[in-house]
């Protein structure tokens, strides 16, 4: 179709039978639209790209010459792609056919239009813009706007990032990848889920750790199953009587990204004191020397995946099984609005093998984690060591002045098991009237 005569062209495109995993993936879609945008021949000034609710990816590229826009259906192998150039320099066929194989699209087809007739639209017209009519205009500015969005069918969490990826691994269990966000620094993300950042990490870390080492106050054998990460480690390790701390991590990806990555985290993960084991945290505890460890504390990702199986009944009666006298279970136990159902199921179960008294929840604050508000469960083997009758004031204190906590502290440690109704009705505890 020849295109004299026009201000701009225009083609509507739809693309059949494309990869399910590209369509899904935000930063491969923004990538592919800015890399279309250039071999076409155009100018970049902004794009914007997130993911869509349930299922999807949106985003535009704004360039000097008008725009490319995209909407996909990983569901159905299917994306809509808008390419609108003005003027001659850019031929929006070449991003059409780029994106055609980069999609990985068994079919194709795309309608043109020409915008703008200049044989009507300029019926009588004759704008004189003076001096601006040869000016020279500054170089535009490109600006990036990429989100990660950890979502489910009806709430969602995004955090804005520069767009690099600065690790991706797709490995037999899940997909790792290290992102620099804008607002909290470098992120870990598995399966496009908010693991850990640099700058709000410390409180789910320090919660997990320091209420029931503060409590036991002479936890000598740690075991951590997941966290590879490294942080639960590191805040371990500030507690001096420790004499080992064993970790099973799944993964060595997840090890591996926060080695490079995430050093404020990965700090600990060569101390003397650590056995890293790259393994089955299941079967581990399974096969683990009865009245062993102290703490045990399940630092995993969302019962889902590789991790589903760390919240069975027969898991956790295999922790209890290993932990000696007066020993201690903690681990994160999902968000009570955003997997309610989930947190519900796990708490019956901890109630089910350490009995309902010497179960308890407690809440935090983690502000990457979707609704920000996170819990954990507090788990006692015999009833022993309960985390607010047994706490020591005093030496709580002197731990915390002797350490560098973003979080925690005497008040925290009280204050994290006052739970609001809401919860304890999810929980079918006492409602405080």
């Amino acid at each position: 179709m020849s295109f004299d005569g026009a201000l701009g062209r225009h083609i509507i495109v739809e693309y059949y039978d494309c990869s399910s995993e590209i369509l899904s993936d935000v930063n491969h879609i923004e990538q592919a639209m800015l890399d279309a945008a250039k071999i076409a021949g155009a100018t970049i000034i902004n794009s914007t790209f997130h993911h869509f609710s349930p299922f999807g990816v949106s985003g535009v590229v704004v360039i000097q010459e008008s725009h490319l826009a995209i909407h996909t259906w990983p569901e159905f192998g299917y994306a809509s792609v808008d390419i609108f150039t003005c003027g001659t320099e850019v031929n929006p066929w070449v991003a059409y056919n780029y994106l055609l194989e980069n999609f990985q699209a068994k079919n194709g087809s795309a309608i043109e239009a020409l915008r703008g007739q200049l044989a009507i639209v300029a019926q009588g017209k004759n704008v004189d813009y003076g001096d601006h009519a040869h000016s020279e205009q500054p170089a535009p500015k490109y600006n990036r706007n990429t989100w990660l969005t950890d979502k489910d069918e009806n709430i969602a969490l995004s955090v804005r990032h520069s767009g690099e990826i600065l690790y991706r691994k797709n490995t037999p269990f899940q997909k790792v990848e290290v992102f620099d966000s804008y607002a909290y620094g470098k992120l870990l993300a598995i399966d496009n889920m908010v693991m850990c950042t640099e700058k709000d990490e410390y409180a789910y870390h320090e919660l997990i750790v320091h209420i029931p080492m503060l409590t036991h106050k002479n936890v000598k054998r740690a075991l951590v199953i997941g966290g590879g990460d490294g942080g639960t480690v590191r805040e371990i390790l500030k507690h001096q009587g420790v004499q080992e701390v064993v970790m099973i991590e799944i993964d060595e990806a997840v090890v591996e990204a926060s080695r490079l990555h995430l050093p404020q985290l990965s700090q600990s993960l060569d101390d003397q004191k650590l056995n890293l084991i790259i393994g089955d945290g299941i079967k581990y505890v399974e096969e683990a020397e009865s009245d062993y460890f102290d703490l045990i504390v399940i630092d995993s990702s969302d019962p889902v995946g590789p991790a589903e199986g760390l919240f069975s009944e027969v898991f956790f009666s295999n922790c209890y099984r290993i932990l000696r006298e007066g020993g201690l279970m903690t681990g994160q136990s999902e968000s009570p609005r955003f997997h309610a159902e989930a947190m519900q199921q796990l708490f019956s179960v901890y109630n089910k093998v350490f009995g309902r008294e010497n179960t308890h929840c407690y809440l935090g604050y983690i502000s990457t984690y979707p609704t920000g508000v996170w819990s954990f469960c507090y788990c006692s083997k015999d009833g022993a060591n309960h985390p607010l009758n047994d706490i020591d004031a005093t030496y709580i204190n002197e731990f915390c002045a002797n350490n560098e906590l973003g979080y925690y502290n005497l008040e925290i440690h009280s204050a994290a098991f006052a739970l609001p109704n809401f919860v304890k009705e999810l929980l079918n505890e006492e409602v405080t009237v």
